[in-house]
């Protein structure tokens, strides 16, 4: 047998999203590579490691043993860099984090000065909705979770980072100015909604509850871009978190409307599983964001506090 690192881990990553165009996405390579690597890793087996029905792949429970031990592989190559990378005074290894979708205006910031330092550090960052965030934290996936609104139902350690603050926000040509009232905003122009599962939802809904607002129209989006777009073209308003629209504020493309009871603020903070055993990597990173927090900012964030 021939097979190389690459192969393993390209069959690895199949194993664990059950997908070639899966595996392709998050190893960044075009779906033709991946199948061509898969196939030349099969070929090195008199037995199947995959079946296709329909046009889905299947993993054999032959392919299971051989992704568990790619896995085995994999960890035993990347403790040999660990190993060494701390000869030589590096610190190596791989660094995961999980952020809901309005934390990637936030923790690449925090993350940009750690990884020059840190050359032997790879990082991998998912950028996803709440629900997903806390699923990879629960599963031991990633070592740490940005998130804006804390799980009640995970027993969690946290170090909190930034106040997050959203208001309801309109487009400058065809702003509030045309009509009366906020309420009147609201009752005669669509409230753009996140998806379920998105924390900006589940704050919306719960200051729309609380504060007893009418809602007459509205429209759902799966991103805070898409958001974002739409008030952008006029097709509504939304409460949005001031974070994501630093430029377009400065532009004079959307402006912030007076509503009682906003900015809504909650706390962006970095959590991780109560117990967890962090890696050299995550727990330097935990060192370097306790101590360098304040100053990051201070740097990147002093316009927030105009708002």
């Amino acid at each position: 047998m021939n097979y190389t690192l690459n192969q393993l881990q390209i069959f690895l990553k199949i194993v664990q999203t059950e997908s070639i165009t899966k595996a392709s996405e998050e190893l960044h390579l075009t779906q033709p590579a991946v199948s061509i690597q898969l196939k030349n890793f099969q070929n090195q087996f008199e037995l199947p490691l995959t079946e296709v029905i329909g046009r889905k792949i299947y993993i054999t429970e032959f392919g299971k043993e051989i992704g568990i031990a790619a896995e085995n592989i994999i960890n035993q190559v990347n403790a040999i860099n660990y190993k060494t990378g701390a000869h030589k005074g590096q610190l190596t290894g791989r660094l995961k984090i999980s952020v809901v979708s309005t934390g990637k205006y936030i923790m690449p910031f925090f993350l940009s000065s750690f990884i020059k330092k840190h050359e032997g550090v790879e990082l991998k960052m998912d950028v996803t909705n709440k629900n997903r965030v806390l699923e990879s934290l629960e599963n031991n996936e990633v070592d740490f979770s940005l998130v804006s609104i804390l799980p009640t139902k995970l027993n969690i350690e946290k170090l909190d980072l930034l106040k997050n603050k959203l208001f309801l926000v309109g487009n400058m040509n065809n702003s509030s100015k045309k009509l009366a009232s906020t309420k009147e905003i609201i009752n005669e122009r669509p409230l753009i909604f996140r998806e379920k599962g998105s924390g900006t939802r589940q704050v919306m809904e719960k200051f729309i509850e609380r504060h007893k607002v009418s809602v007459s129209k509205k429209i759902e989006l799966t991103s805070n871009e898409a958001v974002k777009q739409a008030i952008l073209a006029g097709l509504g308003h939304s409460i949005m978190p001031l974070i994501g629209i630093k430029n377009e504020l400065q532009s004079h493309q959307l402006e912030i409307i007076p509503l009682k009871g906003t900015p809504i603020k909650t706390t962006w903070s970095l959590i991780w599983m109560k117990g967890k055993k962090h890696s050299p990597v995550a727990q330097e990173f935990l060192k370097y964001m306790t101590h360098e927090k304040s100053k990051i900012i201070l740097e990147k964030f002093d316009w927030y506090e105009q708002y």
